[in-house]
C-alpha cells in the first residue's frame, strides 16, 4: 500500500494529507476530524448490526403468526446472515483502500434498507415461502458485512497508541445494535407506528402469543435511521489518502500471525455473534416447553449487551494493560463459562433457567474481553497499513460466527439429542487458543508482544 495524494477532482472525497502518528499533525487537525468520523461511523456500525441480528429476534415469533417452520428450519434462518456477513466481508476487507472510507461506508449503509424493508413486507403474508425467507435473511447478512469496511476504516484514522480505544468504542458500540434489536423487538411488535406503511396488517397472534402483533415493525423501525446514517457518513467523512490494489492487499496471507489472530478471533467474535443470534432459540427450544416458559427476548439481548459494554471497557483497559494478558484471561473464562453451560442444557425444570442464563452471560462477558484485547493486539503485532488488511480478514472469517454456531447447535442436536457436545468443543476450541496466544504473544519472549 503506498501513501499519495489524490488528484484534484477527488479532493472533495480524500484528505490531502493524514498522519496521525505525527503528534503536532494529530494535535493540530488530526484528532478532531479522527473522533467526529469514529462517532458518525459508529453510529451507522450499530444500525449494521441491528439488521443483521434483526433475523434472530423476528423468527422466534414467525410460528407464532401463522407459519409452520420446524426447529431445524428456523436454525437455518438464524444462521443464514452469518453466511452472508462472512463472505461479504471478505469483499469489504479490500474496498476502503481502493474505494475510500465516504464511498464504501456510505453505500454500504443504503444497502441495508433492501432486507429491511424486503423483511417488512415479507412476515405480513402467512403464505411466504421458506426459501423467500431464507434469500431475505442472507440479505440481512449485508449489515455484519459492513464491519470489514467500518474497522479498518477507523484504524487508519487513529494513531498507534490509541487503536484499542478506538477500536473498542467502535466494534463495542456496534455490537450494542444485537441487544439493540434482542431489546426492542418484543416493544416493536406490539405499536401499530409503522403498520400504515405500505398498507401493512397487523397479526392476530393470540394470547398465548402476546395477542395482535405488527412483526413488520422488527425491521421497519431501522429504515429511517439508515437514511440519517448514510447522509451523515456522505457529509460528514472523507477518505485517508492510502491507496493499494488487491495484489498489495493480499500479502497479509503469506504471514502466519494472520492465521493465529483468525482463530483466536475466531474464538472471541466468532462465538460472540453466533451465540447472540442462537441465543434466542436455544431458550425456546431448551425451556420453552414447561409451563410459565420464559419469553426468549426478555433475556437474550442480556448477552450481547453484555459482551458490548465490556468490549467497549476493555478497549481502553488494553492500551494500558497490552492485549495478550487479556485475550488469556478471555479464553480461560470463556472455557469454564462454556462447561458450566453444559450442566444446564439438558433442563429438567424451570429452577435451572437463572443458572442457565448466568453461565451464558459468563461466556458474553469474556468474549467481550477478548473481542477488545485482540484489536488491541493486532496494530502492534502488524504494521500500517496491512493491520487493517488483517483486522478486515479475522473479522470476515469470525463473521461466520452465526452460520457456523447455529449448524454445529442444529447438527450436534439431531445427531445427539442434546446441545451439550457444542459446549464442550467451544471450551476445547478455546483452550487450544490459549496456547496460542500465550507461546506467540504473551509469554516472556514470545515471538511478537502484544
Amino acid at each position: 500500500m503506498t501513501t499519495s495524494k489524490p488528484s484534484a477532482p477527488r479532493s472533495s472525497t480524500w484528505l490531502p494529507r493524514w498522519e496521525p502518528n505525527d503528534p503536532t499533525f494529530w494535535e493540530d487537525e488530526g484528532k478532531a476530524r479522527a473522533w467526529r468520523t469514529l462517532w458518525v461511523t459508529t453510529f451507522s456500525l450499530t444500525l449494521a448490526f441491528a439488521v443483521w441480528f434483526m433475523v434472530s429476534a423476528i423468527v422466534v415469533r414467525l410460528n407464532d403468526i401463522g407459519f409452520n417452520f420446524s426447529a431445524n428450519q428456523l436454525f437455518w434462518l438464524t444462521a443464514m446472515p452469518g453466511l452472508a456477513a462472512g463472505t461479504t466481508r471478505l469483499i469489504h476487507m479490500f474496498l476502503v483502500p481502493m474505494y475510500g472510507s465516504r464511498h464504501t461506508l456510505t453505500l454500504g449503509t443504503l444497502s441495508l434498507l433492501i432486507p429491511a424493508v424486503g423483511w417488512g413486507i415479507a412476515v405480513q403474508n402467512p403464505q411466504t415461502s421458506f426459501t423467500t425467507f431464507m434469500v431475505l435473511a442472507f440479505l440481512a447478512g449485508l449489515g455484519g458485512g459492513n464491519f470489514s469496511s467500518f474497522m479498518p476504516s477507523t484504524s487508519l484514522f487513529f494513531p498507534k497508541k490509541m487503536q484499542g480505544t478506538a477500536l473498542g468504542i467502535q466494534a463495542g458500540i456496534g455490537n450494542f445494535g444485537v441487544s439493540l434489536v434482542q431489546f426492542l423487538t418484543p416493544l416493536l411488535i406490539t405499536a401499530g407506528a409503522f403498520a400504515v406503511v405500505g398498507g401493512g396488517q397487523a397479526v392476530t397472534a393470540g394470547p398465548q402469543a402476546g395477542g395482535t402483533l405488527y412483526l413488520q415493525n422488527a425491521a421497519w423501525f431501522y429504515v429511517p435511521l439508515l437514511l440519517i446514517a448514510a447522509g451523515l457518513t456522505w457529509t460528514q467523512i472523507r477518505s485517508v489518502p492510502i491507496k493499494a490494489n488487491f495484489g498489495q492487499q493480499f500479502a497479509i496471507f503469506g504471514d502466519k500471525h494472520t492465521w493465529i489472530m483468525t482463530s483466536i478471533y475466531m474464538m472471541t467474535f466468532g462465538a460472540f455473534s453466533g451465540l447472540s443470534a442462537a441465543f434466542p432459540l436455544l431458550i425456546k427450544n431448551l425451556y420453552g416447553g414447561f409451563e410459565g416458559a420464559p419469553l426468549p427476548l426478555k433475556f437474550a439481548f442480556l448477552g450481547p449487551l453484555i459482551g458490548s459494554t465490556i468490549r467497549v471497557l476493555f478497549g481502553l483497559i488494553a492500551d494500558k494493560t497490552g492485549g495478550a494478558i487479556l485475550t488469556s484471561v478471555s479464553a480461560i473464562g470463556m472455557a469454564v463459562s462454556a462447561l458450566l453451560v453444559a450442566n444446564y442444557v439438558t433442563p429438567t425444570s424451570l429452577d435451572q433457567f437463572p443458572y442457565f442464563v448466568a453461565t451464558m452471560l459468563g461466556i458474553f462477558f469474556f468474549s467481550g474481553i477478548g473481542n477488545a484485547s485482540t484489536f488491541r493486539q493486532m496494530p502492534i503485532i502488524f504494521n500500517p497499513p496491512q493491520s487493517a488488511g488483517v483486522i478486515g480478514w479475522t473479522a470476515a472469517i469470525a463473521a461466520f460466527g452465526p452460520f457456523i454456531v447455529s449448524m454445529l447447535i442444529s447438527t450436534v442436536t439431531v445427531a445427539t439429542g442434546n446441545v451439550k457436545p457444542f459446549f464442550y468443543g467451544l471450551a476445547a476450541f478455546c483452550l487450544f487458543n490459549l496456547l496460542l496466544n500465550w507461546y506467540f504473544y504473551g509469554r516472556k519472549g514470545a515471538e511478537k508482544p502484544s
